[in-house]
């Protein structure tokens, strides 16, 4: 899952969601120690999330169809195009406009900056300049990100031409999305009630 699944799967608890957000940048665990609780608890709601996202058979059906020509790539294509997926369908799943939860996101993090980790805080005014939450939505905003990733990989990933992979295989990758993602939103409602925070 790419940055708009996590936000949306955070149950709308701005601590969770600024957790969440910031999951992938945040190595090591003692989280509690480091962070607030509900941004703690956000981050290792994020951590179960990639798990059971993992071990799902529409996402591992998914990276299969990218694997040969992407490798270990595969995975982060998926979780972009499922942020596509989720934004194209967004009225479905959410109350709010989906420019409205973006600005919405944007403010949040900005009010939380000293506690985000610096590759974020660096990032935080890209994203919201060009809005790639909401920007998700259309096949340009993510040959644009996919295009943003390729030039800060390491390595030669090739990312930069997978739109082409998205458009050829766009309903299986449709189908794939929407088998999944009503059972990863179960998923984090349990894991939040049982955290006890209400959804």
């Amino acid at each position: 899952m790419n940055f708009l699944a996590h936000l949306y799967l955070s149950g709308g608890h701005p601590g969770i969601m600024v957790g969440n957000f910031i999951g992938d940048f945040v190595k090591g665990r003692n989280l509690y120690s480091r962070y607030e609780a509900a941004i703690a608890a956000g981050v290792e709601l994020h951590r179960a999330i990639d798990e059971f996202t993992d071990q799902h058979t529409a996402v591992k059906a998914s990276k299969q169809r990218l694997r040969p020509g992407y490798r270990h790539y595969a995975g982060v294509l998926v979780d972009i195009f499922y942020d596509h997926f989720l934004a194209r369908q967004w009225d479905e799943h959410h109350p709010q406009l989906l420019p409205d939860f973006a600005e919405q996101v944007y403010r949040l993090m900005d009010q939380h900056h000293p506690v985000l980790p610096p590759k974020v805080q660096y990032m935080l005014p890209y994203m919201t300049r060009e809005n790639w939450l909401a920007n998700y939505a259309r096949l340009e905003g993510i040959d644009r990100a996919l295009k943003g990733m390729a030039r800060r990989t390491r390595h030669i990933s090739h990312m930069e031409l997978a739109l082409t992979d998205l458009k050829a295989h766009y309903h299986q990758f449709n189908n794939e999305f929407n088998n999944f993602f009503p059972e990863v939103s179960a998923f984090a409602a349990r894991w939040l009630s049982h955290k006890g925070f209400q959804v």
